[in-house]
């Protein structure tokens, strides 16, 4: 099994067939895209192997996914790591999955470095173990003075909470006379939410054929645009996400006007 795992590992990612090469306009880039990587389970045991080797076939997409968006000019990559409902899963596969982004960052974070891509992280990182909260915070600390891409993990991450909390938060300071309700605005929510300082996704990408939100991301996306694929996400590449903003760009976004 163990030379089964490791010659799936060596093979060269995407082996499937390539789509043609897409017309993509580079004045019409979305500049933040958001994607729900789903189907490493299911890419593994198609091939009969752990679940595990999917899920670390899926960290090399996101260096995949992170490069290409970088070379096309997007600006803020937001990538659901791990939900709040994750931890569901048997305890093996989420001690896996929380080691994940240590071994990610100790290999890659240098390059981002060196792209130029600055790291974030939205959920609630509290109750991350500590090894985990720890990569992050040092891949934070480290890309927090670059100026190219951002890449946002949103890792221990939930729509609804997000949207609790921030009714939480904005109820106290109605009670502490600091707030008043007819102050509550589209604005005030946006900016009160873990991704306040980002614009909301312009293109959200969900792989592996589920056409589903799963909890993502529920008050930002309520304008995006929505691009759904067959293809699991160990085998994303720079092709797939051509692909996706090539069918962005074919759009017309009216935001419930007509144009």
């Amino acid at each position: 099994m163990i030379k089964r795992v490791q010659a799936w590992l060596s093979r060269k990612d995407g082996q499937q067939e390539q789509e043609p090469p897409v017309e993509i306009s580079p004045d019409n880039i979305p500049r933040h895209v958001a994607v729900i990587m789903d189907g490493n389970g299911r890419w593994a045991k198609r091939r009969g192997l752990p679940r595990i080797v999917g899920h670390q076939n899926g960290m090399k997409a996101v260096k995949r996914a992170t490069i290409a968006a970088n070379d096309l000019g997007i600006e803020f990559l937001t990538m659901y790591a791990f939900s709040t409902e994750n931890w569901k899963r048997p305890k093996d596969e989420v001690d896996f999955l929380m080691r994940l982004p240590v071994e990610f960052l100790a290999i890659e974070l240098d390059e981002l470095i060196e792209k130029n891509v600055q790291v974030r992280v939205m959920g609630d990182t509290d109750a991350l173990p500590s090894h985990t909260r720890k990569a992050m915070e040092e891949a934070v600390a480290r890309t927090q003075a670059n100026t190219g891409l951002i890449l946002n993990f949103a890792l221990n991450y939930g729509g609804r909470k997000e949207i609790e909390d921030c009714m939480r938060g904005i109820g106290r300071d109605i009670q502490a006379g600091v707030l008043s309700p007819d102050e509550i605005t589209s604005e005030l929510i946006d900016s009160r939410l873990l991704s306040g300082s980002l614009p909301d996704p312009d293109l959200l990408i969900r792989t592996s054929g589920e056409m589903r939100l799963s909890n993502f991301m529920l008050w930002q996306i309520a304008y995006s645009e929505l691009w759904f694929t067959d293809v699991y996400w160990p085998e994303f590449d720079k092709s797939h996400l051509q692909q996706a903003v090539a069918e962005y760009q074919r759009r017309t976004r009216r935001y419930g006007g007509l144009k």
